[in-house]
């Protein structure tokens, strides 16, 4: 008598990689490669020697030099965005043509209209899509966010959240001087993180928005630094400081009634954050967490929510939400006045 041996082979959601380069390199791969719901079966670059030889350095099956291409392979569940900011909008739409899901990286558009036509060009195709906001899958965002939530500080009064790093000469990523392809300076390539996170972790929205920029000679009509004030629907109010110029540094603070909880580099995924809380005068506690899974957390997240677990962090919605503040802070800057946001969550 014969006896079948059946042997379970977990789902894995195949992704393509639009744009795939140094964050490719530098984050992605690494993250894809501890995932246990997801893989990476085909990429795109520009040329297809470029395409070929990325292929081939990551055991990858599928190289293609185009967007369109890579959408139509049967081999391919799910895009994931990589692009410059610019190109997000027709990357995306050509993906949803083809009934892929997708995953765009922040910031999602350039401008609030883009954001808008993603999320019904999905919801039309019925895929999902997703934004690419990662620090939302760091334990020093989760950990903030429940120990806010439980009170340990009271009511927050203040935030504030900064993002810099030095950007002015020889960054691998020069289209960031370009406002046809950036489509703005550190507001929206690293102030979209400090925004998204305070949101997150506050489980609040921001209402209007106040903001400065400086400029320079290489930044040109793009900020070089800028400053934000974000007035929070509860009350919290937020500032938010970024900038191409200084040297990397993301602290982050919550100022409650009782106390403070901080984070020196609370942003970073490369090295051990402590997250403090704070009297008056001194530390009253201190915990160290690790945010280096936090791009295996991502792409397993939106496989999982892909293969109908829970819903995924940062739906569409949320990038078109976090877009309206950025729009909103370029329009302070024009116009010197405080600037409502319209509310899209």
């Amino acid at each position: 008598m014969r006896v079948a041996l059946l042997i379970y082979t977990p789902w894995m959601v195949k992704f393509g990689i639009v744009g795939f380069g140094l964050h490719a390199v530098k984050r992605l791969m690494p993250g894809f490669l501890a995932a246990k719901h997801c893989q990476v079966t085909a990429l795109s670059r520009r040329t297809m020697e470029k395409a070929q030889a990325s292929a081939r350095q990551f055991n990858i099956t599928l190289a293609f030099d185009s967007v369109d291409a890579l959408c139509r392979s049967p081999e391919v569940d799910a895009v994931l965005v990589t692009t410059p900011n610019a190109m997000h909008l027709q990357d995306v739409l050509s993906a949803l043509r083809h009934s892929k899901h997708v995953l765009c990286e922040k910031p999602m558009g350039v401008n609030a209209d883009e954001c808008r036509q993603m999320v019904e060009a999905a919801r039309k195709a019925g895929v999902l899509l997703g934004v690419a906001q990662v620090f939302r899958f760091e334990d020093s965002t989760r950990r903030l966010r429940e120990r806010l939530a439980s009170g340990e500080i009271g009511k927050p009064i203040f935030a504030r959240a900064e993002f810099s790093f030095p950007g002015k000469t020889g960054h691998a990523r020069q289209w960031l001087y370009d406002p046809a392809v950036a489509g703005g300076g550190p507001i929206a390539d690293v102030g979209v993180h400090c925004i998204d996170g305070l949101r997150y972790i506050l489980q609040d929205e921001v209402v209007s928005v106040s903001a400065r920029g400086t400029h320079d000679e290489v930044s040109g009509k793009l900020e070089a630094a800028s400053a934000m004030i974000l007035e929070f629907s509860k009350g919290t109010l937020a500032t938010v400081q970024v900038s191409f110029r200084a040297d990397y540094r993301t602290p982050l603070e919550i100022v409650g009634e009782h106390g403070a909880l901080r984070a020196e580099n609370g942003f970073n995924v490369e090295h051990p954050v402590n997250i403090e809380r704070r009297d008056v005068w001194e530390v009253l506690e201190t915990e160290t967490v690790s945010n280096a899974p936090a791009y295996t957390r991502q792409v397993d997240a939106f496989a999982q929510a892909i293969e109908g677990g829970a819903p995924f962090l940062v739906p569409g919605e949320q990038g078109w939400q976090n877009q309206e503040i950025l729009d909103a802070s370029y329009r302070s800057i024009k116009s010197g006045k405080n600037e409502p946001v319209p509310r899209r969550v």
